[in-house]
């Protein structure tokens, strides 16, 4: 048996890559987190990273 429909996990993993990035973002915003380690865990989890960074301004 499969694992579901494809586009199912598709938006599965899009929504838990949002609430990563968003998790990150809070923390850094908070102070608990490093901006060069938040950078480091975005490009690693998303290809729209270089966005997220350049609209936090964090480079």
């Amino acid at each position: 048996m499969t694992a579901g429909i494809e586009r199912v996990r598709e938006i599965r993993r899009l929504r838990t890559r949002r609430k990563k990035t968003a998790m990150i973002v809070a923390r850094v915003k908070k102070g608990t987190m490093d901006k060069a380690e938040a950078i480091r865990k975005l490009r690693k989890l998303t290809p729209g990273a270089n966005v997220i960074i350049e609209r936090e301004g964090w480079e």
